[in-house]
């Protein structure tokens, strides 16, 4: 399972949760993707890509 967004690649980051103490965890932040169908062809996409496709094309 893929967890990449196949426009932009946006992927997966690594942080560290930190308790009262100052104890370090890691922890996993993914992406918010989602099932799409653009041009004929089912995608993940993430929700910002998803937005930005939603605008009109700027002019020059």
């Amino acid at each position: 399972m893929s967890r990449r967004c196949e426009m932009c690649g946006k992927g997966v980051l690594t942080a560290a949760s930190r308790s009262h103490s100052n104890i370090q965890t890691k922890k996993r932040r993914f992406p918010n993707l989602q099932n799409k169908v653009i041009d004929g062809k089912k995608m993940k996409v993430c929700t910002s890509c998803i937005k930005t496709l939603s605008k009109p094309p700027r002019r020059k």
